[in-house]
C-alpha cells in the first residue's frame, strides 16, 4: 500500500461526499481526521467505518452534532425534558 495513502483516503471521501474534511495530529502525535458529513440514518455507520477500518485499520469516534436548525427543531423537547428533569 506504499504511495497510497493520498489515493485512498481520496476514494472514501469521494464515496462519503463530506462537507468538510480535516487532518491534523492529535494531542499524542497520532495522525487524526475530522470529518463533516451529513448522516441520514445509525444504518449508514458500516458504511462510513468500514472504508477506514479496512483501509487504515484506523479507529474511528462518530459524534453526532445538530446545526441551527436542527436546535430550532429540537426546543420543543428540550423543554419537556428541562421540565421533568431540571432542578
Amino acid at each position: 500500500m506504499a504511495g497510497t495513502l493520498g489515493s485512498t483516503i481520496a476514494s472514501i471521501l469521494a464515496d462519503l461526499k463530506p462537507e468538510a474534511a480535516y487532518f491534523y495530529a492529535d494531542d499524542n502525535g497520532n495522525r487524526a481526521g475530522c470529518i463533516v458529513f451529513d448522516m441520514k440514518d445509525a444504518s449508514q455507520v458500516p458504511s462510513v467505518a468500514e472504508p477506514w477500518f479496512l483501509a487504515f485499520e484506523a479507529g474511528i469516534s462518530i459524534q453526532p452534532v445538530m446545526d441551527v436548525k436542527d436546535l430550532a427543531k429540537a426546543g420543543t423537547s428540550i423543554g419537556k425534558a428541562a421540565k421533568k428533569y431540571g432542578k
